[in-house]
């Protein structure tokens, strides 16, 4: 688990989007920020609860 510079627990998120342009460009500018994590990103709504269960982030989206 990260941290963030207040040295708490990030916030883990998975991030579902079937534009994979999109969505890497989303992580990448969320992982900038100290208290988030991206831990899964998905391309497919059939593949959301899997991811889920496999990272389990704390903001499924």
């Amino acid at each position: 688990m990260s941290s963030d510079t207040s040295g708490g627990p990030a916030i883990k998120l998975l991030l579902a989007d079937d534009q994979a342009l999109v969505r890497g460009a989303l992580a990448a500018l969320l992982s900038l920020e100290p208290d988030l994590e991206v831990v899964a990103q998905v391309g497919r709504g059939d593949e959301v609860v899997a991811a889920v269960a496999e990272h389990q982030p704390d903001v499924p989206a």
